[in-house]
């Protein structure tokens, strides 16, 4: 979860500084759509993070990417125009996108299957905890520095986290503080035709398989919204709401509390479901279809003319957005073999990604002439029909052995 809080806190820098930034460096609106882009479309790679970390193992492969991407954030204090700036995004991307594969294979590793969900909200709160820390972190950083020295502090926080990582964790096969019975635990809870065979993953044979595009599919549709909170929201709010630097870093955080929230909410109510005796796939299925429903909040942010109502609007969308996400992201290790877990997770981030590009480009592009509203009301629209996807594609492995 720290990981991921460093993971998020670096890729929210920029949209933080971004008044400030395209400003000083002379970028518009349809050049920082560019930038942006940039960064989505090298996260898209995250099958080649996932492989990695299936083959050179969970330890090793994070380390060595965590340390790339803190090193590239550190080096955006040196960009002087939105071609280097594009760059350094693009290759920032492609090495923050092992977060999400990371986070599930660990999951995979550590946890029985009924604890998944729970575990999964737990580390994805480091999603929304960074992107929460990121406004009055890096204002403060603006303020009492320059925007260059705001990327060189969030960067060099991950070198820290890399030291902890190597240093603390283990698998559970290797840990030696962790007892013959927890052990036992760990492996009686999960699922025997999930456990790893020790070949290398294939992603043709994961591409195959109606259940990838069952969790696939929705995240395209639903991975928007997040972009939008990220990258979008402190514009949103200068432009149309008119907050200044100080106000973006009272509210800006906002969305991402919410977020928090939405996280544990999603593991507790699967769990809830499971207690109740709904399957674990169908309780995933069910709070999915729960924070598709809240997210029609988003529709109206655009709509409402006090900004304080906007706020509390994208914080509804904050924590429905994690109530879904979270479900759709824990079910690849669900559904793919602990060897393959990474991999899927990877893959499905792509669509996921490249759901977020197209509609960030489509931000850029139009937003000038159309306004915010009619992308606030796509994103309540698109959720509603990544919750049916789910229920029409996805297969219970469960049901199928039963």
């Amino acid at each position: 979860m720290l990981g991921a809080i460093i993971n998020y806190l670096t890729r929210s820098t920029l949209a933080v500084a971004a008044p400030t930034l395209l400003t000083d460096l002379h970028i518009s609106t349809q050049e920082y759509s560019w930038i942006v882009g940039t960064f989505q479309f090298a996260i898209m790679l995250q099958p080649v993070c996932g492989y990695v970390l299936d083959v050179l193992g969970l330890k090793l492969g994070l380390a060595i990417f965590a340390t790339a991407w803190s090193l590239i954030s550190m080096a955006h204090g040196l960009a002087h125009n939105w071609q280097t700036l594009a760059a350094l995004r693009g290759l920032l991307g492609f090495a923050e996108g092992s977060a999400n594969p990371a986070g599930m294979k660990a999951t995979a590793e550590w946890f029985p299957a009924r604890e998944r969900g729970m575990a999964g909200g737990v580390y994805n709160i480091g999603a929304s905890v960074g992107s929460m820390l990121a406004p009055p972190l890096v204002v403060w950083a603006i303020l009492t520095y320059n925007w260059q020295m705001a990327f060189v502090i969030t960067g060099s926080l991950g070198l820290v986290w890399v030291g902890l990582w190597l240093w603390l964790y283990q698998s559970p096969e290797t840990h030696p503080r962790l007892s013959d019975d927890e052990r036992a635990h760990i492996a009686a809870g999960q699922e025997a035709h999930l456990r790893g065979d020790g070949r290398r993953p294939s992603i043709l044979h994961i591409a195959r398989q109606r259940n990838f595009w069952g969790i696939a599919l929705p995240r395209f549709l639903a991975d928007p919204t997040w972009g939008t909170l990220t990258f979008w929201v402190p514009l949103y709010l200068t432009t149309v709401r008119h907050f200044d630097l100080k106000q973006i870093a009272l509210f800006a955080w906002m969305p991402f509390l919410a977020a928090d929230l939405g996280c544990l909410f999603g593991g507790a109510f699967v769990l809830a479901l499971q207690k109740r005796g709904v399957s674990l796939i169908n309780a995933r299925r069910w709070a999915f279809t729960l924070g598709a429903g809240l997210m029609m909040g988003m529709g109206f942010v655009g709509v409402v003319e006090s900004p304080y109502a906007a706020i509390a609007l994208l914080s509804l969308g904050g924590f429905a957005h994690q109530t879904l996400s979270v479900t759709v992201i824990t079910m690849s290790s669900d559904l793919f073999k602990r060897n393959e877990v990474a991999t899927a997770a990877g893959m499905a981030g792509t669509f996921g990604n490249a759901g977020l590009l197209i509609f960030s480009l489509l931000i850029g592009g139009l937003v000038a002439t159309i306004g915010y509203t009619p992308f606030f009301i796509g994103l309540a629209v698109l959720d509603l029909a990544g919750a049916a996807l789910l229920w029409v594609l996805v297969r219970d492995p469960q049901a199928r052995l039963a």
